[in-house]
């Protein structure tokens, strides 16, 4: 049965549904173990837009409540309580408005869309939205017309096919959960679906608290990229000019007008931003370029000086239009930036948009722009070599566990087996390495380091020879050469990944280490694809998916887990003095009351090591903190 409650006693009850009260709500709900609860809203932006309806209920019975009306505080005590569990789709939505125009914090959620990426991570073209998920499981098809009728929705009452539909969305939350837990348990992953059901909330309070964007210095670094993309392309046009080879591109006839100042009159026939004309000049110096992309311009870069200036002024481009006037139309009413997060990608791991977080260029030029409110410091957290630490876990290399354990410095201890003699014979009378087993930078064991550095790090990103050729700007046999000399010295390492890629090849999936067990799967793997000869293009990018997923997986679910943790003690205060108000990876960010901060700075380390604990189980993967006033890499 459907109920609407909109305090009104004028509201003709209709065949569609009947009449109840708020209290008639709480006297259902409050002794059910398993509610669905829906919002329906004025807009996206929880900043400005309010929500106007809430459903709640189960498959018996839904209760429509016009919030514009009638007020859900009697429904606190049973949102917040953890052990009534709450079925959203795509909770981190109706979270934030449910807070905004309640100020209550729903827990005990159970995420119907996080739940279904879950089980079906990796696989492509698979609509994971309430309609894709209601026709996949129930055969029904939903109706999202009537859902746009609620947006710029103001003082109207609900009509019929309103109210049914938000109801119907509640009682169908109920069926899609009873549709997925079989498949939980087929692939056991309830690990990892409690831990993405966990931390939704830890990302909508990110995503609600924002962060705080001194506009001014913004603004500032914006007129500075914007010089600095103009220099660039009059640095292009002046190449253009001496080189004999791109001269034909100057023109012979400019058109000039009496209201362009001279200086500002260009005699080239090129548009750098436009990457048909760009490769007509660039296949003037290699005849076999096919495109301006990054892989072919990083290739070819160091040894032609065009084309270098050309990679610099791109970057310069990017950052003025990701980071110019349209980084501030994500400017909310609150004056803060909130991005969104896309909480599993096929690694597991973690992506955000509108504005892209995740990509802030890494100098503290920008970061440092993001500050604290007054009596507040950004208190900021990050894994020591993360990445590394999950790759000498589970390979179990003796030289890397040693190194990571007596806190040598790794890369360095790595160089040495690698390059053996010549690692010793270029050796320095102060080399750091060769009398403490800390890092050198003395030039000849840097650039060996460096090397090798790159490898270390691209082991968890399947980095083969080609890349590492680009990366290091040398040759694609000194490449495979280096490879080579390198996986001789860990043979452990390289039995590890080939452990890996082979198991992703033979199953079409890979999973990450316990106690999360996160599966991916490989969509273009079929049965006999071990076999046949003519799918090695396929065998190769699941070879390389299968190596790096457990490595990068793995990484984000102790991160994910440490973000749980640290929402569960942000909520024992009743004013927290701790916010969480950003991840970045293996970073996590937070704002502390400066009362607080010497307590707040040993806990967040705690935490962050209990969590990784629980993957890397040596206890080795340690947490650096740092406090600042403003957000810092």
């Amino acid at each position: 049965m459907i109920y609407l409650v909109d305090g009104s006693v004028k509201t003709i009850p209709s065949p569609h549904y009947q009449l109840a009260t708020i209290d008639d709500v709480v006297k259902y709900c409050e002794n059910k173990e398993i509610l669905g609860v829906d919002t329906e809203t004025e807009g996206f932006d929880f900043t400005c837009k309010k929500m106007i309806m809430f459903q709640i209920g189960d498959n018996e019975d839904q209760f429509v409540i016009d919030t514009r009306i009638v007020s859900i505080e009697p429904l606190r005590n049973l949102l917040e309580n953890k052990r009534i569990t709450k079925i959203f789709h795509n909770a981190k939505f109706d979270y934030k408005f449910i807070k905004r125009w309640s100020n209550i914090s729903c827990e005990g959620i159970y995420d119907t869309f996080l739940t279904e990426r879950v089980l079906n991570c990796g696989k492509d073209k698979y609509g994971y939205g309430l309609k894709d998920v209601c026709k996949r499981y129930l055969n029904v098809d939903l109706n999202k017309d009537v859902r746009n009728q609620f947006i710029g929705l103001t003082g109207q009452p609900f009509k019929n096919d309103q109210i049914v539909y938000g109801a119907k969305d509640v009682e169908y939350l109920i069926k899609i959960r009873t549709h997925q837990l079989p498949l939980i348990d087929k692939y056991k992953l309830h690990n990892v679906v409690k831990l993405e059901n966990e931390v939704v909330s830890a990302f909508a309070d990110i995503e609600y608290n924002g962060l705080e964007l001194d506009v001014e210095q913004w603004s500032k670094l914006e007129a500075l990229n914007t010089d600095n993309a103009n220099k660039l392309e009059k640095d292009l046009d002046t190449m253009i000019r001496n080189d004999h080879r791109v001269k034909h591109f100057v023109s012979k006839y400019v058109q000039t007008d009496m209201f362009t100042p001279i200086e500002e009159i260009r005699d080239i026939d090129i548009k750098w931003t436009s990457p048909k004309q760009v490769l007509e000049v660039f296949q003037c110096l290699v005849p076999s370029l096919d495109n301006v992309n990054g892989k072919q311009m990083y290739k070819y870069r160091f040894k032609f000086p065009l084309i270098d200036k050309y990679v610099k002024y791109k970057e310069a481009m990017k950052l003025c239009t990701s980071y110019g006037d349209a980084f501030f139309k994500n400017l909310a009413a609150d004056n803060k930036i909130h991005t969104n997060f896309h909480q599993i990608l096929d690694t597991g791991r973690v992506s955000s948009s509108k504005p892209n977080m995740q990509q802030i260029p890494a100098d503290n030029m920008y970061r440092n722009c993001f500050t604290a409110p007054d009596g507040w410091s950004f208190v900021s957290s990050d894994y020591s070599s993360q990445e590394l630490n999950v790759i000498a876990f589970g390979s179990k290399d003796p030289v890397w566990l040693k190194a990571l354990e007596q806190e040598q410095d790794l890369h360095s201890t790595c160089a040495e087996l690698v390059y053996g003699e010549e690692w010793i014979n270029v050796a320095e009378d102060n080399c750091l390495y060769m009398s403490k087993k800390q890092k050198c930078n003395c030039p000849s064991h840097k650039k060996l380091r460096t090397n090798v550095k790159t490898i270390n790090f691209g082991l968890a990103y399947g980095m083969g020879p080609n890349k590492l050729s680009d990366t290091l700007n040398i040759s694609l046999d000194a490449a495979k050469e280096l490879i080579e000399k390198y996986f001789q010295a860990f043979p452990s390492i390289k039995g590890f990944l080939d452990k890996l890629g082979n198991f992703g090849k033979k199953f079409g999936y890979i999973k990450t280490f316990p106690p999360y067990n996160r599966k991916r799967w490989f969509s273009n793997w079929y049965p006999k694809i071990w076999n046949n000869k003519s799918s090695m293009m396929e065998l190769g990018s699941i070879e390389r998916a299968s190596k790096n997923t457990p490595i990068q997986g793995a990484s984000a679910d102790m991160t994910k887990k440490a973000l749980v943790l640290m929402r569960e003690y942000t909520k024992g205060f009743d004013n927290s003095p701790v916010k969480i108000v950003m991840t970045v990876h293996d970073q996590i960010d937070t704002i502390c009351r400066n009362d607080y901060l010497h307590i707040w700075k040993s806990d967040m380390k705690d935490l962050m090591e209990v969590a990784a604990n629980e993957v890397v189980t040596n206890g080795l993967l340690k947490a650096e903190v740092t406090v600042s006033n403003c957000w810092e890499k």
